[in-house]
């Protein structure tokens, strides 16, 4: 039964480019470049998931378009069935991962101009991620600066599978470019170009891929702390989309523990690394790791926070449409939440994170 909820904003929409979408967006270099040599960003996952495109059985549009590529239909089966404030696309494309990386450029700034004039300008509620090639941080700055003049850009989308750990310096430049506009860092689940997919290796298994994906976002945390992104860039905000946050406890008190005895290697942290965590990063629910015992998710939630943070003030409510794990606005978070906190998680948090209007 449906309970009554706050104003909700869903922080990872997924819209999908059908075949041929980006070719009016492309010059004609590119477009010649694409029909000759074509794509080349197929790296990391390959298995034949049963669900194509990862998409739930009923998302596939009577248009024929792909999953997440039809608005109409996402407003229909997304934004007014749960009558959605503000919805956050995250496109999941290739664009990005090219190993060609003027090309790469080609596709994110035509990624980008696809969703301002097919999603943007149509439906009001709708945000999006700039797409950048961020494997290659100087041309990504750019495509930064480019998109971030039109409203609709809310925040710079990478893939948590990249070829180095983030806090390198040689990502520096696109956060000093989203700190130049205002804009937070999105790091989402995916990715990779020839990495295996694990801290072990490459797995068998689909079930094992899509588990520990979770060690790619904790490796993320930890190298944005400790390389001293945060200290480099104060008013820095990440958010790690679709990577759960159920470790994030555990994660702050190992790293506490050893910076306490090993500080004299990093001196350029001035703070514990927790207090780094609490202030720099946010987390969306999807997919949500809930205990049986639903009361013990509000004990995660304790123990994120510190200090003025509440432990729910950094979480983010997120659907994951059109794809199979999708959560339910209505049955999501099945722990009895204060209902200033179910407040902050289903809308109040992205509002205020985003500069978006109530």
């Amino acid at each position: 039964m449906s309970r009554p909820r706050p104003p909700l904003v869903d922080c990872d929409i997924h819209n999908e480019l059908a075949p041929g979408s980006l070719r009016p967006y492309l010059p004609r270099r590119w477009r010649e470049y694409d029909e000759t040599y074509g794509n080349r960003g197929d790296g990391g996952s390959s298995y034949p998931k049963g669900a194509p495109r990862a998409a739930r059985t009923d998302a596939w549009p009577p248009s024929g378009l792909p999953p997440g590529g039809d608005l109409e239909f996402m407003r229909e089966q997304l934004l007014d069935a749960y009558d959605i404030r503000y919805g956050i696309l995250n496109c999941l494309s290739k664009a990005n991962r090219q190993q060609n990386p003027e090309y790469a450029a080609a596709l994110c700034r035509a990624v980008n101009e696809w969703q301002v004039e097919e999603w943007l300008e149509k439906e009001p509620r709708l945000r999006a991620g700039i797409s950048v090639p961020y494997e290659e941080p100087a041309l990504a700055a750019e495509e930064i600066d480019r998109a971030a003049a039109h409203p609709g850009f809310v925040q710079v989308l990478l893939l948590v599978r990249t070829d180095e750990p983030l806090g390198r310096r040689r990502y520096w430049p696109i956060y000093e470019a989203a700190v130049r506009n205002g804009l937070p860092v999105g790091v989402h689940f995916g990715g990779g170009r020839a990495n295996p997919l694990t801290g072990s290796g490459w797995p068998s298994f689909y079930i094992e891929d899509h588990t520990a994906m979770a060690q790619a976002f904790q490796t993320q945390l930890v190298s944005l702390v400790v390389e001293g992104v945060f200290e480099r860039f104060p008013t820095l905000k990440v958010v790690l989309i679709e990577g759960g946050f159920g470790w994030v406890p555990s994660l702050m008190w190992r790293l506490d523990k050893h910076w306490a005895r090993l500080r004299d290697e990093v001196p350029h942290l001035s703070r514990r690394p927790s207090e780094y965590v609490r202030d720099h990063i946010w987390f969306t629910t999807q997919p949500i790791e809930e205990p049986p015992d639903p009361r013990q998710l509000l004990t995660v939630f304790d123990n994120m926070g510190g200090g003025d943070d509440k432990g729910t003030d950094k979480i983010l409510f997120s659907t994951d449409y059109p794809h199979w794990d999708f959560d339910d606005p209505d049955r999501a978070i099945r722990a009895k939440l204060e209902p200033e906190a179910r407040a902050r998680i289903f809308g109040g948090n992205a509002m205020a994170l985003y500069g978006l209007d109530r």
